[in-house]
């Protein structure tokens, strides 16, 4: 009797490590959650070197120690150890985190989370606390998938899953779900490893036996695998669960061990073959592939040129060398519809085909060999400099790894993007668009490839755009033009507006002729105003808009609002020694000149007036064009009573009195008066009266 022993049998990597931390702690205080692997035997073990299995935090003690088993869990158990100070030996399979991230990420971005697993098992449950938002497992392709139907979906995988499964669900909620859907083929690889080597041994042998404990997700998977492929396969936990004698009629029987079962058990197993008398003659599955066929050895993705022998229902049967015939299945011939007494008239005829598989047994197709040449085509066209796209599956220490067809691509780190990249993994999944570096053709085949070249050469090209639309835009506008911008963006000192896709500059200084705190006072952005070209400096790609110089300024319309001797209300806005302005509006002020202000005198406006007090004024004098206005207070108030008037001087006074007037100015009563009306008017403030009329000399016969 043949035995064949699967290669990837035992503990995987992430079941070791947990079970090897738990037994090289030692003290009290040592609790797991949830058995540390599923297995009978080694649970055990663990119990006796003193670990407790408690199925949740709560169960711990504070300050003791928790073990998370390679299962992981959910992230309310960490928050709840952290929060009584329980120690965490965390043991989590980095597949199963890698997966705890990507659920994580994808609920905070908003993301629906389709999980393909068993919704009882302890990875599946763990996996689910790190949802935090809707989240949904599903068991197989037979579930009700259409609560997805219009989300934006991301689907990720329990790592023991079955791969056939997996794709299964994948293609449901692609055909159904209207929004997009992000697959993620968290299967730990040596689970596949272990499904597809357990397919083989079921094809290959005449019986199998599955080790492994009854409560493992794993090994039940690869028991299903072989039930389905073989019609004598039993399931048990240990060696003392086999009736061996039941086997030793059959020609070949295969072992299979899940990832949650030492390698002890299936030594175990073998020696109870030996014991019971069995000739066991224990090989590989490679060694079997390698025995098979020795007249006609063939390599996967050989190429080869074969007859047509006959033609069956479920296709032709092929022969390279005239001695060994494989069946071509007709889904693998290149022909649009299979047709037996079509390729019946074809025996004889040579066709090239490929070998896609050796064991356990040779399979070819014809169509491969097309898709090669299509594939040979466009890796032309890639070498020769053309754009191509994959989807990142992985990543090492030195860049990210993808397939294009059956060529590996590998981006190194440095050209992913311009820039260091610090974390790769979150390309796992995602497009990348490429440009072949080198493409190698020889034994190791691959190409090697750069996104970052894309990047750059589309950066240049999008600046090169944009320098050209400036030039002709600042070729186009003069000083002067009146043109329409959209309000961009506004800052404390001016608005930038689009004016044909070119960035422009209106000061808050020139939108508004009465001045503006705030540029949302004058402009909103979004909306669509006419300027006026101010400034043009072609050398620094600038120009300056103005808004308010299309605007009427107050002044253009204050002689239609004011004439002389109209009662006003305007407020005290500024005083000076000769007076005080009143502003009748924003940007339309008059002078009320001190001796305008009260009927006595005044030494100083501010006796009576304040800045920021508001008065009746009436207009003396008007002159729009040159923006000055006279304003009078005393015009509104009752005049006091005169007081009679003094005899007249002396004949020699008078002359006397005129002397001095006609000499100079030093005994002149409206000297002082005089000089601060120049004073007023040198400074631009004329109002265009008489001194006379400022002064309220209205009878001239006082003089």
């Amino acid at each position: 009797m043949q035995v064949i022993v699967a290669q990837n049998s035992g503990f995987c990597s992430g079941v070791r490590r947990a079970v090897e931390t738990a037994l090289s702690l030692k003290g009290e205080g040592l609790y797991a959650l949830g058995e540390i692997v599923h297995n009978p035997e080694v649970v055990a073990r663990i119990a006796a070197s003193g670990i407790r299995t408690v199925s949740s935090p709560e169960e711990v003690p504070a300050g003791a120690t928790l073990i998370i088993r390679s299962h992981g869990a959910g992230r309310a158990v960490f928050e709840e150890c952290a929060r009584r100070g329980i120690r965490v030996v965390d043991c989590t399979c980095p597949f199963v985190r890698r997966t705890q991230k990507i659920i994580a990420a994808g609920s905070r971005a908003g993301k629906v989370i389709a999980i393909a697993g068993q919704l009882g098992h302890p990875e599946t449950q763990g996996l689910l606390g790190w949802a935090e938002g809707e989240c949904h497992v599903f068991s197989s392709e037979h579930d009700d998938f259409t609560l997805l139907s219009d989300k934006e979906v991301i689907l990720v995988a329990q790592t023991t899953f079955s791969e056939e499964s997996f794709y299964k669900i994948a293609e449901i909620l692609r055909n159904r779900c209207q929004k997009t859907v992000e697959i993620f083929k968290t299967i730990c690889y040596t689970t596949v490893q272990r499904q597809k080597e357990a397919f083989r041994i079921a094809k290959l042998c005449d019986a199998v036996l599955v080790i492994g404990g009854r409560n493992s997700s794993n090994t039940g998977k690869l028991y299903e695998i072989a039930k389905a492929n073989c019609d004598h396969v039993e399931w048990g936990e240990d060696a003392s669960c086999f009736e061996y004698e039941q086997f030793f009629n059959f020609e070949r029987v295969g072992i299979i061990a899940g990832a949650s079962t030492p390698d002890w058990q299936t030594q175990e197993v073998l020696f109870k073959m030996e014991e019971n008398n069995a000739e066991v003659q224990a090989t590989t599955m490679q060694d079997v592939v390698e025995g098979l066929g020795k007249e006609e050895r063939y390599k996967r993705g050989q190429l080869l040129s074969v007859r047509i022998v006959s033609a069956t229902d479920e296709g032709v049967y092929v022969s390279a060398s005239g001695k060994l015939e494989i069946l071509l299945p007709k889904e693998e011939l290149d022909c649009e519809e299979y047709s037996r007494e079509a390729y019946a008239a074809k025996v004889g005829e040579e066709i090239r085909v490929m070998v896609t598989e050796i064991s356990p047994k040779v399979k070819l197709s014809e169509k491969m060999v097309k898709k090669l040449e299509e594939e040979e085509a466009l890796l032309k066209e890639i070498e020769a400099g053309k754009e191509f796209s994959v989807v990142c599956t992985g990543y090492n220490k030195g860049g990210l790894t993808a397939e294009f067809g059956t060529y590996p691509v590998f981006v190194p780190a440095k050209e992913i993007r311009t820039g260091y990249v610090r974390d790769l993994e979150k390309y796992t999944g995602k497009k990348l668009r490429l440009r072949a570096l080198e493409i190698r053709k020889e034994r190791r085949k691959e190409i090697i490839a750069s996104q970052r070249v894309i990047i750059e050469e589309e950066k240049a090209a999008r600046e090169a755009a944009k320098a050209e639309r400036e030039e002709a835009f600042l070729n186009s506008i003069q000083e002067g033009d009146i043109v329409e911008g959209k309000v961009e963006r506004v800052a404390s000192f001016g608005a930038f507006v689009s004016v044909n896709g070119f960035d422009c500059l209106a000061h808050i200084s020139d939108l508004s002729w009465s001045g503006v705190k705030n540029v949302a006072d004058v402009l909103e952005i979004g909306k669509r105003y006419q300027f006026k070209v101010l400034a043009v400096n072609r050398e620094l790609k600038r120009v300056s808009l103005g808004y308010k110089q299309l605007q009427p300024q107050p002044w253009d319309l204050a002689a239609e609002k004011y004439a002389v001797g109209d009662v006003v209300h305007g407020k005290v806005v500024r005083i000076v020694s000769y007076g005080a302005f009143v502003e009748l509006e924003k940007g339309v002020d008059g002078l009320v000149h001190l001796s305008q202000i009260s009927h006595e005198w005044l030494e100083n406006p501010t006796s009576v007036l304040k800045v920021g007090e508001e008065v009746d004024v009436k207009i003396l004098a008007f002159n729009p064009e040159e923006k000055r206005i006279t304003l009078s207070i005393k015009a509104l108030q009752p005049r006091p009573e005169q007081e009679p008037r003094a005899e007249r001087e002396p004949r020699e006074g008078r002359e006397s009195r005129k002397a001095n007037k006609k000499g100079g100015r030093k005994n002149n009563f409206y000297a002082e008066e005089e000089d601060e009306y120049r004073e007023w008017k040198d400074e631009g403030f004329s109002s265009g009266a008489s001194i006379a009329e400022i002064l309220g000399l209205e009878n001239k016969d006082e003089e």
